[in-house]
């Protein structure tokens, strides 16, 4: 099974029923999943945005963050570096992007080892898709 880079965008639908999530299932079947050091972070944040908004019961809440967990377990998590903050940042520069995107798009800019277009990512963000796609990456729009 090949890997690829998986925004937080498309791992939420994991662990939280949403309207993309059987797409994104069929996609784990498909691809080991590669992210970002902050992912868990970010993904915490929208299951804690859930909740408040109601979105989101007690239970569902509890069980998304089980879900997560098993996630950690498999994936495979690009750590900060200062090469990564620099991309970033150049990414800022030349991409309509917003900051935890750039940083993303760098971690997947690194996992690729300046091969994207030897490398798929997944998200449900137009721009970072449209980033990524005009720099070599194979895209996936999971929405």
């Amino acid at each position: 099974m090949n890997s690829a880079f998986w925004d937080t965008s498309v791992l939420v639908p994991l662990c939280v029923q949403q309207r993309p999530t059987a797409a994104v299932r069929r996609l784990l079947k498909q691809y080991r999943i590669v992210v970002w050091w902050a992912t868990s972070f970010e993904m915490c944040s929208a299951f804690e945005r859930l909740f408040r908004t109601g979105e989101l019961t007690a239970a569902g809440h509890a069980a998304a963050r089980m879900r997560l967990d098993e996630l950690r377990q498999v994936w495979r998590e690009m750590q900060p570096s200062e090469p990564l903050r620099s991309q970033a940042e150049a990414l800022l520069a030349r991409f309509p992007l917003k900051a935890a995107d750039a940083l993303q798009l760098a971690a997947a800019l690194v996992w690729s080892s300046g091969a994207p277009q030897r490398c798929v990512l997944i998200s449900g963000d137009v721009q970072l898709l449209e980033a990524a796609r005009h720099l070599g990456f194979q895209t996936v729009a999971a929405s």
